[in-house]
């Protein structure tokens, strides 16, 4: 029988972990054994990704599902933003300290305690995203900041409460940042952009979409500090020229902003009709 063989040492590292957490759900439906032996695979798995459970998880299920677990690296929160608030989350985040990665994009009934408790408990943190999490504010992020220096990637789009000052102080601890995004941030000028490319030499990924504030002067920051990027995101921002871009493009950097005359080939294509050949004298 399934069930009479050795549970941790073969059925949960060589069966379960093969099987969509849905069906996991639904196996644990089957009997109190396999209700049992569900319970031990959450307890000792790595990774939870509440996208693979389905649209709707009751929140009793959630801390259920996760109140034996300590050894978790991985916690993706989708599915639950709409429910999921301090009182379900900070058991999980206080009794696994080993969290490399957590996303609460769009959780925004949480609070700053979450991020808080994020600081003090998982000091091996690498990997955050707070996409629209308005309740992100400097005082938050700062204890982020002090505890979770060896943070690579962080997702603060939309997180409008957050200033030049929180920006900059994390930029000043968090030395190895290879990713950033603070898009969508009417707050965030040159002196956050010219910070973090001065202090995160390893750089590979920055979002400044929509930061309106961002100017020429900064991107030149980042083209002489940052020499390991691979991609920057500045649509919608209107102050910075081609003429600064294009330092970028020749050293290979993807710019998710077409240059003009690329641009306007492109109108042209759609007005006369298909061209496969255009010559420009200039």
């Amino acid at each position: 029988q399934l069930l009479d063989l050795p549970w941790e040492d073969v059925l949960v590292p060589h069966v379960l972990c093969f099987l969509p957490m849905h069906h996991l759900m639904i196996l644990q439906r089957v009997s109190k054994q396999f209700q049992a032996l569900i319970q031990v695979y959450l307890a000792n798995c790595r990774s939870f990704d509440l996208s693979q459970v389905g649209p709707c998880i009751p929140k009793q299920a959630f801390c259920n599902m996760l109140r034996d677990n300590k050894v978790l690296q991985n916690l993706t929160l989708q599915n639950c933003s709409e429910w999921v608030t301090d009182k379900e989350l900070l058991p999980v985040i206080g009794q696994n300290h080993h969290l490399q990665q957590i996303d609460m994009n769009g959780c925004d009934r949480l609070s700053r305690q979450s991020l808080v408790a994020v600081s003090l408990s998982c000091a091996h943190l690498k990997h955050l995203s707070l996409a629209h999490c308005e309740w992100v504010d400097s005082l938050s992020l700062r204890s982020l900041a002090d505890h979770c220096v060896g943070l690579e990637s962080i997702n603060l789009t939309a997180c409008r409460q957050l200033k030049d000052e929180a920006v900059c102080y994390l930029a000043r601890k968090c030395l190895k940042l290879k990713s950033l995004s603070v898009a969508v941030n009417a707050n965030i000028s040159d002196v956050s952009v010219e910070e973090v490319a001065k202090n995160c030499p390893q750089m590979e990924h920055l979002d400044l979409t929509g930061c309106l504030r961002v100017r020429n002067e900064s991107i030149r920051t980042v083209v002489e500090y940052c020499t390991k990027l691979q991609s920057l995101k500045v649509n919608h921002c209107h102050n910075i020229t081609e003429t600064t871009l294009g330092l970028l493009r020749k050293r290979g950097v993807e710019i998710d902003v077409e240059p003009p005359l690329q641009r306007a080939l492109v109108l042209l294509q759609d007005v006369v009709g298909f061209a496969p050949f255009i010559n420009l004298q200039i």
